[in-house]
């Protein structure tokens, strides 16, 4: 084979890596793409130096906040220029008309993100919830994430947002991580991957970008980066088999996004000190150069502790376009940003080859998202959409497929309508599981477990406050107390309605029963009556880890009874 036949081949996979790794809807014939481009070249073409740096920033925009926040952002898009808003809390019709305008005084159409790894609910209350990645990575029909992900993209849709930064593929190996735990698909890298690679799939087959986060690796964190910088020492092996696992094995599927972490990783970035987020050896050298990685890469939040007590507004932003970015998430200072920028390129710094690389990426993926024209979205009856009974009827199911039985040694389940008492503890409400089991439970309060029969049936349900993901899954001693002094006379079903860290310190040897639901709220309290009951099955396996006889994988398998 000859010398120029090699260059032609060479080209050829570069063109091929390009296209298939960035995200584009599927079975774009090529015809599309020559569309795309030329729509691209021209848009660019017509874009001035102050549009086009514009471009790269995206700013928060909050409904919850007053009239000042609102007309800084209004200021922002009409002088600024940028490329796109992330939608911060709470009223979705006030959020959607605000959309409508700033679209219509936009030259090139923003990008609308959210963070919405759980649904419309993390940033909107009225939204419904969906249930957090560690509950989805107990589920063994990663189909099930799929239908999840396709829901929340029908979401996104509804309220004009066009990227959720979403999926979480930090692998949490960290009982104690103050941020990820609940966001994680668990401790294990193939799950980790098989359940990100659904959701993914289930946002992007359906026109909404996804974004894995946060590289390269959040996972073993003992600090909130919201507060300070976290430090990640692991050596470059177990990075690789760990932390870098999930990114290098979805990266290049089309995944359209990237978001690089405030995070300090010595053996990845030798400068002290320096966030992976503002990091050229991580961003360009590792994650484009190494991994080869074509979509687009974004900072996290800029406005994070971890990050913003240390530089000044757009100081950040300036760094974290040079080290590689092509979007600042979260913006203090576009304006100052782009000066930094702007001064950066005539010095000699950046040159300008990389604003025509990020701000190209970015204006393809709006193209492919749609953007090339702006459709407005209509406020009327949006709550409604957003939570109804849809949702509820998903979201149960999937907590019905987490569930997890670790053992049921007397085979205490499924009830079948016998006599059993329900004692529950902890700090959240409980009402919803007592109502679902039905009327053969009694309620008997902890100070009442001595009018308990010996040998009964008892459920324990330890209701851990879950109204946020970063609610401490900890069982207090007074708990524990019950538990082990109930296992002595009765038959225990131990019920965790939280994390599956909960049973870290728990001695569970003397309990028959032990089922994690994950988490407590009236649909996983449902799902978990129904199934003790015995109309749903049990299939759930344990994502975590958590202490040397409780591993990932365990469960046991449990048939719906045939006759409900």
């Amino acid at each position: 084979m000859n010398k120029s036949v090699l260059n032609l081949l060479f080209i050829f996979i570069l063109i091929s890596c390009a296209t298939n790794a960035q995200y584009q809807p599927k079975n774009t014939s090529k015809a599309d793409l020559d569309k795309a481009q030329q729509w691209v070249n021209k848009t660019y073409n017509s874009l001035s130096q102050d549009e086009k740096l514009g471009q790269l920033f995206i700013v928060a925009l909050y409904t919850n906040k007053d009239d000042n926040h609102i007309n800084q952002v209004r200021n922002i898009v009409v002088n600024d220029k940028i490329g796109g808003l992330i939608l911060m809390q709470d009223d979705a019709a006030k959020e959607i008309n605000l959309v409508n305008e700033f679209q219509q005084k936009s030259k090139i159409p923003l990008m609308i993100g959210m963070d919405a790894e759980w649904g419309l609910y993390q940033r909107i209350a009225a939204a419904h919830k969906f249930p957090w990645a560690m509950t989805l990575g107990a589920i063994q029909e990663k189909n099930l994430i799929y239908q999840m992900a396709s829901k929340i993209a029908e979401d996104c849709k509804r309220m004009g947002i066009n990227w959720d930064f979403a999926p979480v593929v930090d692998v949490n190996t960290n009982p104690n991580n103050p941020i990820i735990g609940n966001r994680s698909f668990g401790s294990e890298v193939q799950n980790v991957i098989n359940s990100a690679s659904a959701y993914a799939n289930g946002l992007q087959d359906h026109n909404i970008l996804a974004a894995i986060k946060h590289f390269p690796g959040h996972g073993d964190t003992s600090t909130d980066s919201h507060l300070d910088l976290p430090v990640v020492s692991h050596n470059l092996e177990r990075l690789n088999t760990i932390e870098l696992a999930p990114f290098k094995a979805l990266m290049n599927k089309g995944i359209g996004g990237v978001m690089v972490a405030h995070l300090y990783v010595p053996n990845l970035e030798s400068g002290k000190g320096i966030p992976a987020s503002v990091s050229k050896n991580i961003i360009t050298g590792l994650l484009k150069e190494k991994l080869g990685y074509k979509g687009l890469i974004i900072t996290d939040a800029l406005n994070m502790g971890a990050v913003a007590n240390k530089y000044n507004p757009g100081e950040l932003d300036a760094l974290a376009f040079k080290a590689g970015n092509d979007i600042m998430l979260f913006s203090q200072g576009v304006a100052e940003g782009k000066k930094l920028i702007q001064k950066a390129i005539d010095n000699g710094e950046i040159p300008q080859s990389r604003v025509e690389e990020s701000v190209k990426k970015i204006l393809l993926t709006k193209y492919f998202l749609g953007l090339d024209k702006y459709s407005p979205k209509d406020p009327e009856n949006i709550n409604f959409d957003l939570n109804n009974d849809t949702h509820k009827t998903l979201v149960q199911n999937l907590y019905s497929n987490a569930l997890t039985l670790l053992k049921d040694d007397k085979k205490l389940l499924p009830l079948n309508g016998k006599q059993i008492y329900y004692i529950p503890l902890e700090e959240a409400p409980y009402q919803t599981f007592a109502t679902q089991l039905g009327s053969n439970v009694i309620l008997k309060k902890s100070n009442e477990i001595n009018t308990i029969p010996a040998n009964s049936t008892v459920i324990i349900g330890l209701h851990k406050d879950n109204s946020t993901a970063y609610k401490p899954y900890k069982i207090s001693l007074e708990s524990k107390k019950i538990i082990e002094d109930l296992a002595k006379k009765q038959n225990v079903i131990l019920n965790v309605f939280g994390s599956a860290y909960a049973l870290k310190d728990i001695d569970i040897s003397k309990i028959s029963t032990v089922l994690v639901s994950y988490e407590n709220n009236d649909d996983s309290m449902t799902a978990t009556a129904n199934a003790l009951n015995g109309k749903t099955k049990i299939s759930g396996r344990l994502p975590v880890l958590v202490n040397d006889k409780l591993k990932p994988g365990m469960g046991i398998d449990l048939k719906a009874q045939s006759n409900n």
